[in-house]
């Protein structure tokens, strides 16, 4: 995937980038696989704003992709690779020999017409989905599970990779992109390759209309506002917050509080991504 760089026609213009879509064979989704999303605007049932800066955006349809993984030796054969408005990454359409149809998430280096497996006995080669435990040590991987058959939680945007360090028993030990050093369960299933769309993170949005078009609404800083909404607000002109750390329109610790509560899962962590 390349990028490509729009000329300065306009100040909104000067430094935009965006894709080429080289890679997309096909324009118009699998219907089978689409359903509709409900946007919600960052409001919850009783209609408040729970997320900030939420709401607008193009109408988009939900792409159902298979991250379970889970057509057991049955092999697919890849029909197309796909745009999905809703992920970083390009999906790919596959179509098995019993005449199903599903998408996955398209990783570097997988075509039309390639085909893929999933299972004990897939070979270990792009876009085929093997327990880790017998998946070669050293081996790039994707889309890993944490919990066996729950399906894929780990590295899934576009151009993320991970390695297998090494399998200790029960359990496999995998470098994610950020760092950290994780155990998982060895029956989890994984998926061979890098997540595709590797440029991704280069692109320059150039102007404020395109993240619009996202969904992201305008966010205004804290001190800008008036004491009674956010904690900066208030003083003459551009005044310091008057406080040790920036804290959030609530009252919490904006930066360097803990948020993390998931004591079952620290003790799998061998090392922290910081």
């Amino acid at each position: 995937m390349a990028l490509k760089i729009y000329k300065p026609t306009s100040p909104g213009r000067r430094g935009m980038t965006g894709s080429t879509f080289e890679e997309i064979t096909r324009k118009k989704p699998e219907k089978s696989l689409l359903v509709p999303i409900k946007k919600s605007g960052g409001r919850n049932r009783t209609g408040r704003i729970t997320v900030r800066h939420r709401g607008g955006g193009a109408k988009r349809m939900l792409r159902l992709i298979d991250f379970k993984r889970d057509k057991y030796n049955i092999s697919g054969k890849v029909v197309s690779i796909e745009y999905d408005p809703n992920r970083s990454a390009r999906i790919a359409l596959i179509q098995y020999e019993d005449g199903e149809k599903r998408y996955i998430l398209a990783p570097v280096g997988l075509g039309v017409d390639d085909t893929i497996l999933s299972g004990d006995n897939a070979e270990m080669k792009v876009g085929s989905a093997l327990p880790l435990n017998k998946i070669m040590a050293g081996a790039t991987i994707h889309n890993i599970e944490l919990n066996p058959g729950a399906g894929g939680k780990l590295v899934r945007g576009a151009g993320e990779a991970a390695r297998l360090v090494t399998k200790e028993g029960k359990y496999a030990l995998i470098r994610l992109p950020s760092g950290e050093m994780r155990r998982v369960r060895s029956e989890c299933m994984a998926t061979i390759g890098q997540v595709g769309n590797v440029e991704h993170q280069n692109i320059n949005l150039g102007k404020a209309g395109r993240r619009r078009r996202m969904g992201w609404r305008p966010v205004v800083r804290g001190s800008a506002m008036n004491p009674n909404d956010h904690p900066h607000g208030g003083g003459e002109g551009r005044s310091p917050i008057g406080m040790p750390g920036p804290k959030t329109p609530w009252g919490k610790p904006a930066r360097g509080g803990k948020t993390r509560r998931n004591k079952v899962g620290d003790k799998m962590i061998v090392r922290r991504r910081k």
